[in-house]
């Protein structure tokens, strides 16, 4: 596998980078950035600071995230409200969204947009500020009278609306990868800084969050993520190469949009929470292990210092992690009938394996990029998400995204940042993508660049 270290060592292949006699730490305690929490969780007594529902701003509302975070509002309207909502370009949902939840600020990407969502909420009593653009997303990250963001933007479009939430004081309930895969050198000493807290809105590291609430200082030994194991979980190493688009999107537990489901065939989605599970929790690198789960009933797992293993289970439902994130330190109650209560005997068994890493490759390059630390998480990021979109658009084969990603990964070893300001994160994300998007097979299967 590659390693990539900062410090000038070169590229070179190892065969066990776990073993006492090779492993490789390439960043020290001292530069490495504080975690957002040291494996473990405790409430702040009087953190409170507001009165009734608890205001929050939604970055993102019209997707994934943000619909699903507008879904628990509408069944908790006495526990929150939403003040600010920056969207893209879906303005018939946007429109619906500003007359459910009356928001004081909302931002539209598209400026051209304007008069038409005006138009479309010609009818609303008490119309909202509008401010188009870049502007206006970090206006709603910032908003004053927002106590926690959630950040739903894909990718590092989401990185300056999360600084500006940072500086101006708001919690965050991080929904989006690049803040801490791409921006955690930057980002975590920003919130350290501000005093602000990053809840993990993802499922994973919700878990992992749930399990160290509690636990007394050190006393976190192993973090250990489950994964589906993709669609070609059970599929023989030796017929990868043999696998097209529509065989990469069969993802054998549920329906998601293309890329995600490409990274869970991969397992590049694992290998990029490992490294977010780094920056959140503290845990070295070697102290973070995956595993295949193929049930997905339990989203992740904890080992303590006297080997008792602690996990968070329930049925495959965003809303549950992302309604921690917004309730936090609180539980809320949720009806059995829009929040189906988990049944373990009618689901009979769960069932674990080892990941191949022969089958996949992702996880050397994570866990290599993650030691080398600084800028080269967010070019393993970005050029992943790249390398996805080639192979989705049938440029180049499944095996070469792992190529491409490696390639993107060693030409950057000789510019790597290891303690990168925000435009340094920002410049280097995109010229991973535009390296990667140059890269591509030849006959026999060797990247080289055209």
């Amino acid at each position: 596998m590659v390693v990539f270290c900062s410090g000038g060592i070169a590229l070179k292949r190892k065969e066990n980078i776990c073993s006492a006699a090779t492993r490789v730490h390439c960043s020290s305690a001292q530069s490495s950035p504080p975690p957002a929490w040291p494996g473990r969780a405790v409430s702040e007594p009087g953190r409170k600071t507001w009165d009734g529902p608890k205001p929050i701003s939604i970055v993102g509302s019209t997707g994934s995230i943000g619909t699903q975070t507008l879904d628990i509002v509408a069944e908790n309207p006495d526990k929150f409200r939403v003040v600010a909502l920056a969207a893209g370009s879906n303005i018939v949902l946007l429109a619906d969204q500003i007359r459910t939840f009356k928001p004081q600020l909302v931002s539209i990407r598209d400026e051209s947009l304007i008069d038409e969502l005006k138009e479309a909420i010609a009818d609303v009593e008490h119309k909202p500020e509008i401010i188009p653009g870049d502007q206006g997303i970090i206006e709603v990250a910032r908003h004053p009278d927002a106590v926690t963001v959630v950040t739903g933007i894909v990718g590092c479009a989401g990185l300056k609306p999360t600084v500006a939430a940072i500086e101006a004081g708001k919690d965050i309930a991080l929904a989006n990868k690049e803040t801490l895969i791409a921006g955690g050198p930057f980002v975590l000493p920003l919130a350290h800084k501000h005093n602000v807290k990053i809840l993990p809105a993802d499922s994973e590291h919700s878990a992992i969050f749930q399990c160290i609430q509690g636990l007394p200082e050190g006393a976190l030994r192993r973090v250990i993520l489950t994964a589906s194991g993709g669609a070609f979980r059970d599929l023989p190493v030796e017929k990868l190469k043999e696998v097209k688009v529509a065989d990469a999107l069969k993802h054998p537990n549920w329906n998601m949009g293309k890329k995600i489901t490409v990274d869970s065939a991969t397992l590049f989605n694992k290998g990029l929470e490992v490294i977010e599970a780094h920056y959140l929790f503290g845990a070295e690198y070697d102290d973070i292990e995956i595993v295949i789960h193929p049930q997905s009933i339990i989203h992740s797992m904890i080992e303590t210092q006297d080997s008792s293993v602690l996990a968070q289970l329930g049925w495959p439902d965003m809303r549950i992690p992302i309604l921690y994130t917004l309730s936090w330190p609180d539980r809320i109650y949720c009806s059995e009938i829009t929040w189906p209560r988990l049944d373990l005997c009618k689901l009979g068994s769960l069932t674990f394996k080892k990941p191949d890493n022969v089958k996949y490759p992702s996880m050397d390059l994570a866990y290599a990029a993650g030691r080398a630390g600084g800028t080269m998480t967010g070019v393993l990021s970005a050029a992943n998400e790249k390398a996805v979109e080639m192979f989705i658009d049938e440029k180049i084969s499944y095996l070469d995204i792992f190529k491409v990603v490696e390639l993107t990964c060693d030409k950057h070893r000789a510019e790597l940042v290891t303690s990168p300001s925000l435009e340094e994160i920002v410049h280097y994300d995109l010229w991973a993508r535009d390296y990667a998007s140059n890269i591509r097979p030849s006959v026999g299967l060797t990247p080289v660049l055209v």
